[in-house]
């Protein structure tokens, strides 16, 4: 059976009303959650980056669900700081949090002021991090001298059970490439065949344990208000694939999207009609074993209301 999440967008809200969606998610019937972990929104209209681990310590005391985050160690965090992050929320919460790790923006890394490497600079490094973390999850004492630097670091708090790191992946090729590592995969998209072949070349490579998807949808009231939401709140969407990684500010997005109603539709599930809607996400999800929802709107508790009443009943007979 698939389970359904809540995703928790941090580029969109302020963490105060975050903590009162996730909460009423999981009063209206969701099985699980997931957060983003930004340093900045997309555009300055979403207005919005809380720190995303002080907000899962709450999260996590303020309902009984599981919770992940997707975060990219290495450089805004140093893989030893990320490890002790991860290890102190599982010791808390056993078998309620998992990581995704991933290589990461430039709009959430260049603060640090160092260059923001390569693509396959950034793989090397992520595959050091994920080694280091789980090494230190492990209670092993870490040295790493490469693309990350690390001196006989320890984690001292620990969870008794491991916690599950999983592969980030937007590419085919990128999900290949973490099934060598990666406790699991998640992805995200708004297109069958596009979510089939990243998930297709997971397994291929040899991909093991649960494959998690996020779908970003709008649900309005009419197809037209729905739309408008999404290029509202979503229109970084529109910045050409080959940027979405380099840019540094809200500012660089917002000028280089191009706006359309085709590049909105490709990234977001847009409709009125939720049971329309639940057969879209339904597709999306074949093969996967998570599935999470990320309304793009601001108003998330009418979302989550109509999820009570209309989305998840419909979703779980489609699933």
């Amino acid at each position: 059976m698939v389970a359904i999440g809540f995703h928790a967008s941090h580029e969109q809200h302020s963490p105060r009303e975050l903590l009162a969606a996730v909460r009423l998610a999981e009063a209206v019937g969701f099985d699980e959650a997931m957060c983003s972990d930004h340093l900045a929104p997309w555009t300055r209209a979403q207005g919005h980056s809380g720190h995303a681990w002080s907000w899962l310590g709450a999260a996590l005391a303020s309902t009984t669900m599981p919770f992940g985050l997707v975060t990219a160690p290495g450089q805004r965090y140093h893989p030893v700081i990320a490890a002790q992050a991860i290890g102190t929320l599982a010791q808390m919460f056993p078998d309620r949090f998992w990581a995704a790790l991933g290589s990461g923006e430039a709009l959430n890394e260049h603060v640090t002021g160092d260059g923001w490497p390569d693509k396959p600079r950034r793989q090397r490094r992520l595959r050091e991090s994920a080694d280091a973390i789980r090494g230190l999850l492990a209670g092993e004492r870490v040295d790493v001298s490469g693309e990350i630097v690390v001196h006989d670091a320890r984690v001292w708090s620990r969870p008794e059970a491991p916690v599950p790191l999983v592969g980030a992946a937007v590419s085919a090729e990128t999900a290949a490439w973490v099934a060598d590592w990666a406790d699991g995969l998640i992805t995200v998209g708004a297109d069958p065949e596009g979510t089939a072949e990243v998930l297709a070349r997971y397994r291929d490579a040899g991909g093991r344990g649960p494959a998690r998807l996020q779908v970003h949808v709008s649900l309005g009231r009419t197809d037209d208000e729905a739309l408008a939401v999404a290029r509202d709140q979503w229109a970084h969407c529109g910045v050409p694939a080959e940027l979405m990684w380099e840019l540094e500010n809200p500012e660089d997005y917002e000028r280089l999207a191009e706006v359309t109603d085709e590049a909105l539709h490709q990234d977001v599930v847009i409709s009125a009609s939720a049971s329309a809607m639940a057969d879209r996400i339904a597709a999306l999800a074949e093969g996967f074993d998570h599935v999470y929802i990320h309304h793009v709107g601001k108003d998330q508790a009418t979302f989550l209301r109509r999820c009570e009443n209309e989305l998840l009943p419909a979703l779980r007979r489609a699933l």
